[in-house]
């Protein structure tokens, strides 16, 4: 089986300092903290083109590379500092401990975060030797186009391809849900995010959980 978590409401609660790194790399390379964000499921790309489009800029690739330079060094000083503390969610742990002891199951990352800082979240939080790799939102500005680059690195680093039918995402939004359908794999949703059990459910998750304590039962 494979197994692709999200981070961000998924894994863990940063407490905003991605929020807050994002407002601080615009303040410091264009002056303002720049427009209203929705991060729930988006990608960096995504949100990054957005800021560019904003300020009236070219999103070209030498400004995002300066952009994401930058967000990342206001993001591990958030991380580091005391005033946004995070946590990695409840059950986390555990399901992690578990499912990477199975020696059928394979652990990846499905996030919007781009690879460096999903690196910095999960060595923060201690959870960077659950994900050998994964599919990030460097990757590709739209979600839904980051499965099919998580099924090939997956099968890259098993050694073996993985089918639809032996794949669930793991996310707490929509996005995740849409993403896990447009490769034909499962989702399960869990509530720890913005969206309850409910808009969850309503959007169509295979399997629906208020949080990661409940969710290994379903993961089969």
């Amino acid at each position: 089986m494979l197994y692709l978590f999200d981070i961000d409401g998924t894994l863990v609660d940063t407490s905003g300092a991605g929020m807050k790194a994002l407002q601080e790399a615009s303040l410091r390379l264009f002056g303002h903290e720049g427009p209203p964000l929705d991060l729930a499921g988006s990608t960096d790309l995504g949100v990054v083109a957005l800021i560019h489009a904003h300020f009236g800029v070219e999103s070209t690739a030498e400004r995002i590379e300066c952009y994401f330079s930058t967000y990342l060094e206001c993001l591990d000083r958030n991380l580091a500092g005391a005033e946004l503390p995070g946590r990695v969610l409840d059950g986390v742990p555990e399901i992690l401990t578990e499912l990477s002891s199975r020696p059928d199951c394979t652990l990846g990352l499905l996030t919007g975060n781009i690879s460096g800082g999903a690196a910095s979240k999960m060595r923060h939080f201690g959870l960077d030797h659950y994900f050998p790799f994964g599919a990030y939102g460097c990757d590709h500005a739209d979600r839904n186009q980051l499965g099919p680059i998580a099924l090939e690195r997956a099968s890259r680093h098993a050694s073996r391809a993985f089918l639809p039918a032996e794949t669930w995402v793991i996310g707490d939004t929509p996005k995740d849900i849409a993403c896990a359908h447009a490769i034909g794999a499962r989702c399960l949703a869990v509530a720890t995010g913005r969206y309850s059990v409910t808009e969850l459910s309503a959007a169509g998750a295979d399997v629906t959980v208020p949080s990661m304590k409940e969710a290994l039962q379903h993961l089969a």
